[in-house]
């Protein structure tokens, strides 16, 4: 059977094991039992959401990804300050969503790898200089690129792995799908390690003024949680040898938290303690994807330097 079910399996018990612990263990008094069943109860959907993605063939996966990207950057843009006058750069950053995802459907890698950062790059600021209005032109500019850029062009790296070719190797077949599962997975169990460490061991605070709860002890003890998984089911899901998973294994625990701590100095700079409301127990949707923000484009960019 391929990998990739015996993962989605295994993550789907751990939840249920997590939720039946928690209530059945967990006294009903604990202050933090509600939360961590809230917790779980979100994470139910976002796996549901994200099955489909893996086991549907496309356009469906890059239509849902688009969904998200789209729900991402809506997010941003309304906890961002913005001009009247940028409505309609606005509407073109919008129209720009199903392009990228487009480009991707069509597993048109030229124009999935340009045109965000070189097309939407040279058009936004045209666009926004012909509303004739230069106070504040270089907040709406840097404000409108940035957001593309995480929230529509790092994630779309998601969806292009699943547009890769099926790659052989000791006669299995690795499919962009466990490609996608993999990094998802370690993205998350990299947050979740972070958080464990930091809670049972954190003493020396790394960013105080950024994010007050991330140490030294979460970040190294996450980073190495990351890396010893990575070292375990990287060569169960890609192509990539021990020392290249180790190499995985390390982007994503260190650029983990980067997406991290960057989208918290984000909210620090709006004043905000959540991007939104959207996922109960965890905040909005960008709360969720700040990590996959660094970790998609890095893992994919290395898969497809070695491999294709």
């Amino acid at each position: 059977m391929d990998p990739l079910y015996y993962g989605i399996a295994l993550v789907v018990s751990v939840l249920a094991a997590g939720y039946l612990i928690t209530r059945w263990r967990v006294p009903a008094c604990h202050p933090a039992r509600g939360e961590i069943l809230l917790r779980i109860r979100t994470w139910c959907w976002i796996i549901a959401f994200f099955v489909p993605i893996l086991v549907t063939p496309q356009p469906l996966p890059s239509v849902l990804l688009a969904i998200v990207s789209f729900m991402a950057f809506k997010e941003y843009i309304t906890l961002t300050p913005n001009r009247q006058q940028d409505r309609w750069a606005f509407l073109w950053a919008y129209v720009a969503i199903p392009l990228q995802y487009f480009w991707v459907v069509q597993a048109w890698y030229g124009m999935f790898i340009i045109f965000i950062p070189v097309y939407l790059f040279l058009l936004l600021p045209t666009r926004l200089v012909l509303s004739g209005h230069p106070k504040g032109f270089l907040n709406s500019t840097s404000t409108l690129h940035w957001g593309l850029m995480t929230t529509v062009f790092s994630l779309s790296h998601m969806a292009y792995l699943l547009v890769l070719p099926d790659y052989q190797l000791d006669g299995r077949i690795i499919t962009g799908a466990s490609l996608l599962f993999l990094l998802v997975f370690l993205t998350q169990m990299n947050d979740v390690a972070q958080f464990v460490w930091g809670k049972t061991l954190g003493k020396r605070k790394i960013l105080p003024l950024v994010s007050p709860n991330k140490t030294w002890e979460g970040f190294l003890g996450g980073a190495v949680t990351t890396l010893l998984v990575s070292l375990l089911l990287t060569p169960l899901f890609t192509p990539l040898d021990l020392p290249r998973a180790a190499l995985v294994g390390l982007e994503i625990g260190i650029f983990g938290f980067i997406g991290d701590v960057v989208m918290s100095a984000v909210k620090r700079d709006i004043g905000v303690k959540d991007t939104g409301t959207l996922l109960p127990g965890h905040g909005g949707i960008l709360d969720r994807l700040d990590s996959l923000t660094f970790t998609a484009p890095l893992y994919f960019h290395t898969l497809y330097y070695f491999y294709y």
